[in-house]
């Protein structure tokens, strides 16, 4: 099982393309669509491993615990614990106590693989019953990911297993996030007795999972790109991963508040420092603001100034058709624009894609 505040969709997609392509016919859910399955998000191989995401939002409104205690996985992958889903965690203690739990589910003959770069994940392991083994990007750990390369658009990186180099891997995936990720998954595969060459094969031609840096179309010369994040941290490196896959081009960062946590203020003081990294910033309303008062809401204009103040442009809207007018204004050949959200914002993608494209219409040009 894949547990974890971020990573864990992407995480769980790579371990169920591995398996897959080691002939291991795993049976697998994930929690998004899966390009390399025909758009699925799950799969019923009849193999003997089930590879399933582990959701740390409570089950339903009559069980109030958490989806992963219902589950009782032989080996986890734990990417990462940081405070969410403030409508049902007071802090990021209360979340740590439910990932200490999950941890120790798993059997003394299993194994946990650890972020290795998070004090709270190093506390959720501490007492786990079974054997634990670290992966990192940018620290000492058993696993680790080295001579990072974005080039020719792919990622290419080593892996190395206790300081030697074991193999080198290459993705159309790109930020060191996603090397995270990949570097968890192929730990764990390799583990469980799959071959380098399956998971180099494997890992070449996985085609990501839907809403994760998902291009959704050129017009005007203007690239629009949708992704899920609507977290701070995710935000910050979604931003880095495009400005890394795009590079020199203006890169503007447009985020709904729409999950129970961005919608308050929890994440107010945070949000503008990852979102600044952006050439430019455009936040959209809150979604469902009758449900908070206004004391307990985020405020987007706040939000807008203090990024003005880090030296970026930055909007606060009233829907996305004004963000589309914005945009249609603002941005030239060239730009990137991306959409984050963990929802439709409206249609926002679409109706940027139509607005470039009735700017390349209107001045002769193919769209």
């Amino acid at each position: 099982m894949v547990a974890g505040t971020h990573g864990k969709t992407t995480t769980t997609a790579m371990l169920a393309w591995i398996f897959q392509c080691a002939e291991r016919r795993p049976d697998f859910l994930v929690g998004g669509m899966l390009p390399n399955f025909g758009g699925r998000s799950y799969g019923l191989g009849r193999g003997a491993e089930f590879i399933i995401e582990g959701d740390e939002y409570e089950t339903a409104f009559f069980d109030r615990g958490p989806k992963v205690f219902h589950y009782h996985p032989d080996e986890l992958i734990l990417t990462s614990c940081e405070f969410d889903h403030g409508d049902i965690y007071a802090d990021l203690a209360a979340v740590e106590l439910q990932f200490q739990r999950l941890v120790n589910l798993v059997p003394r003959n299993g194994r946990v693989l650890a972020w290795g770069e998070s004090q709270a994940v190093a506390r959720c392991v501490q007492k786990a019953f079974c054997p634990v083994e670290t992966y990192a990007v940018s620290a000492p750990a058993d696993w680790n990911a080295t001579d990072i390369q974005w080039r020719g658009e792919q990622t290419h990186f080593n892996v190395a297993h206790k300081g030697s180099i074991v193999a080198g891997l290459r993705m159309a995936l790109v930020g060191n996030h996603n090397v995270a990720n990949a570097l968890a998954a192929v730990a764990i595969s390799s583990c469980c007795g799959i071959g380098w060459d399956k998971i180099q094969g494997a890992l070449a031609t996985f085609q990501g999972v839907a809403r994760r840096m998902d291009i959704k179309g050129e017009a005007a010369g203007v690239l629009i790109v949708e992704d899920f994040a609507h977290h701070p941290t995710a935000i910050s490196a979604t931003i880095a991963a495009a400005h890394m896959r795009w590079p020199g081009r203006r890169l503007w960062a447009v985020v709904e508040p729409r999950s129970n946590t961005m919608r308050g203020k929890t994440f107010e003081s945070e949000l503008p420092a990852a979102l600044a990294s952006a050439n430019g910033v455009v936040l959209g309303p809150v979604s469902r603001p009758q449900l908070l008062e206004d004391s307990l809401r985020l405020d987007p204009r706040r939000v807008a100034e203090i990024v003005q103040g880090l030296g970026r442009p930055a909007w606060a809207m009233n829907s996305a058709a004004e963000i589309a007018v914005l945009l249609g204004n603002e941005a030239r050949a060239g730009d990137v624009i991306l959409v984050m959200s963990n929802g439709n914002f409206d249609g926002l993608t679409g109706r940027l894609l139509e607005t470039f494209a009735k700017q390349a219409r209107t001045r002769g040009v193919a769209p």
